[in-house]
């Protein structure tokens, strides 16, 4: 049974299966561990950027393309709901209408920026990507009346999912029964089911021909598959699961704006997150995920407590004090990077799939 669910797919070692079953229970007992804020809103991050990150692996990990315009279909997913939200109200109608709307335009885009721009070198489509969302970025923030501009869009939703909306007087287990547990949960399940659709759809024969275009487009054109068809459906895919996690992270945050959807950062964490994770594998973007997100949030924390308790022994020596205090986290979370790239260079699940 767990084999079909996973598509057979298997982790294929231990370690491997232990770590994603961690991550599976810690995200689906988070409101009950860590009933905290904070907690709460680094675990949805979590789960938004696990489907962000997968989607945006079907284009490089298994077709082997390189795009720059993937935070765009997110921003897309994202305002669609923000501004049909704003529009018709706090209703599930509104955000049906948003979701479907924001995935027409999806559609639309990524079929557009395939068939016109696929059939060049890959260099070139990167640059012509990242054209296309920096266009996009600069049109969102200039198009105040509906995007709200530099400002975003804040709006309501549904009663059933407001932080007010209580289901029960006392907590129930630590955890609040309220809006805010039932958006927690409603994400948790949406991503389970669309990772789920991921992996069916990359350990099927489409998904075969995808990597058989990876590793040598050449040859798969010789064979008989349209290779300009076949990627033309990956960055389609790719687009939608993209605009997906963009309605997740929208109706979690009830925001929406170009530094929480558009920003190039935001590529370059989904960028680390494969790289990381491991390219060319669903669990890849899990685990990269959670490092990635963990590491941003809890690295400055982690440092001040380090610094309270070696601040003696250090304090004399004014190099290594500046180098080691809090304020210096992202420095440290850049070498982290660099040193898990150079240690494993397919990933964390390529390199422990390769242990026996």
């Amino acid at each position: 049974m767990l084999n079909r669910l996973l598509s057979h797919d298997l982790p294929r070692n231990r370690w491997l299966a232990l770590l994603l079953l961690a991550i599976l229970l810690g995200l689906a007992f988070t409101p009950f561990l860590f009933p905290g804020t904070k907690a709460l809103n680094v675990a949805a991050k979590v789960i938004v950027f696990i489907v962000l990150a997968a989607s945006f692996d079907l284009l490089l990990g298994y077709t082997g393309i390189v795009s720059f315009a993937h935070t765009m279909f997110f921003g897309i997913g994202a305002y669609g709901v923000a501004i049909a939200s704003t529009r018709l109200g706090s209703t599930w109608g509104a955000i049906a209408l948003g979701v479907a709307l924001a995935l027409g335009v999806s559609l639309l885009l990524s079929l557009l920026i395939g068939l016109f721009s696929l059939r060049v070198k890959a260099i070139f489509f990167a640059m012509i990507t990242l054209a296309v969302a920096s266009a996009f970025l600069a049109l969102a923030s200039q198009l105040s009346e509906f995007t709200g501009g530099e400002d975003g869009l804040s709006f309501g939703v549904p009663e059933a999912l407001r932080h007010g909306t209580s289901y029960r007087e006392a907590p129930w287990l630590g955890a609040s029964i309220d809006g805010r547990f039932v958006t927690y949960y409603g994400l948790f399940f949406a991503a389970l089911a669309l990772v789920l659709v991921l992996l069916r759809i990359v350990n099927s024969p489409f998904g075969r021909v995808l990597q058989a275009i990876r590793e040598n487009d050449f040859r798969a054109e010789a064979i008989g598959y349209r290779t300009v068809v076949y990627r033309t459906l990956a960055s389609v895919l790719s687009a939608l699961f993209a605009t997906l996690a963009g309605v997740l992270l929208a109706l979690w945050l009830r925001y929406t704006g170009p530094d929480t959807t558009l920003s190039f950062e935001i590529m370059l964490d989904v960028l680390l997150v494969v790289v990381i994770g491991g390219m060319g594998t669903v669990y890849g973007a899990v685990i990269g995920s959670v490092l990635l997100v963990l590491a941003q949030n809890y690295l400055q924390v982690l440092m001040k407590l380090a610094s309270s308790h070696l601040d003696s022994a250090i304090g004399a020596v004014p190099v290594v004090s500046q180098l080691v205090s809090p304020d210096r986290w992202m420095l440290w979370l850049g070498i982290l990077f660099v040193l898990s790239v150079y240690h494993f260079p397919a990933g964390v699940v390529g390199r422990l799939r390769a242990i026996r």
